[in-house]
C-alpha cells in the first residue's frame, strides 16, 4: 500500500521499482528479474494468493500477456482476464493478438528473456507470425484447468491429489532372470 508504480511496465524505471518492491517484501524471484517476472511474483503474493471468493482479474499489463490483443482504449494493458477462486487460477482468457508486427515484437522480447535464463519464456514462432500475415480474424480463447476445478470441488490443496495420471516415479531396474543354462542358484 502506498506504492506508486510507473505505468510503462516496459521501462527500466518500472522494472527497478518492481525489483525494489519485491526485495522489500522478501519475495523470491529468480533471475532474470524482468518486469514481467517480478510483476507476476508480486501479483501472486499480494493478490492471487489472497482471493477466496470467485474473482476476475482483468486487463493485464502487456508485458505479462505476449499473445493477448492490446487493449483498445487503455494503453499498456491487454484484453485478458483470469478467474481465481480460493487463491487458485481456474480460467485464463483473452482476445488473440492478430497484428503480425506486434506479435513478432512480443515473441522477440520473449526470446530475449529466454536467452537471459527465463525458463517460462518462449522462442519466436515464425510460422505463427507468417499465418498472422495472411490474416487472422478477431479471435478469442479461454482455458479452464479441469484439474484445478476438481481441486476446488474436492477441497484438495495439491494438484497431485486430483490428476488422473500422476508423474511416473522412476522404478528400480527389474532383477535379471537366470539364464536357461544356469543351475538352480543361477550359477553356471
Amino acid at each position: 500500500a502506498g506504492v506508486t508504480l510507473p505505468r510503462d511496465f516496459a521501462s527500466e524505471e518500472a522494472r527497478q521499482a518492481l525489483d525494489d518492491l519485491a526485495k522489500s517484501h522478501k519475495i523470491d524471484c529468480p533471475t532474470p528479474r524482468t518486469a514481467a517476472r517480478l510483476l507476476d511474483k508480486l501479483c501472486g503474493h499480494f493478490i492471487e494468493d489472497r482471493i477466496v471468493n470467485p474473482t476476475f482479474i482483468v486487463e493485464h499489463p502487456q508485458i505479462m500477456s505476449p499473445l493477448a490483443k492490446w487493449h483498445r482504449t487503455k494503453p499498456g494493458l491487454t484484453e485478458r482476464f483470469e478467474l481465481f477462486v480460493n487463491g487458485r487460477e481456474l480460467c485464463n482468457a483473452y482476445t488473440e493478438l492478430n497484428d503480425p508486427e506486434r506479435q513478432l515484437a512480443c515473441f522477440q522480447d520473449q526470446a530475449r528473456a529466454k536467452d537471459a535464463g527465463d525458463d517460462e519464456a518462449q522462442v519466436v514462432d515464425y510460422g505463427y507470425v507468417t499465418a498472422l500475415e495472411h490474416g487472422l480474424p478477431p479471435t478469442g480463447g479461454w482455458g479452464l484447468g479441469v484439474d484445478r476445478l476438481v481441486m476446488l470441488l474436492a477441497d484438495k490443496h495439491n494438484i497431485k491429489e486430483v490428476i488422473l495420471f500422476p508423474m511416473m516415479k522412476p522404478q528400480a531396474a527389474p532383477a535379471k532372470e537366470p539364464s536357461a543354462s544356469a543351475g538352480p542358484s543361477g550359477d553356471r
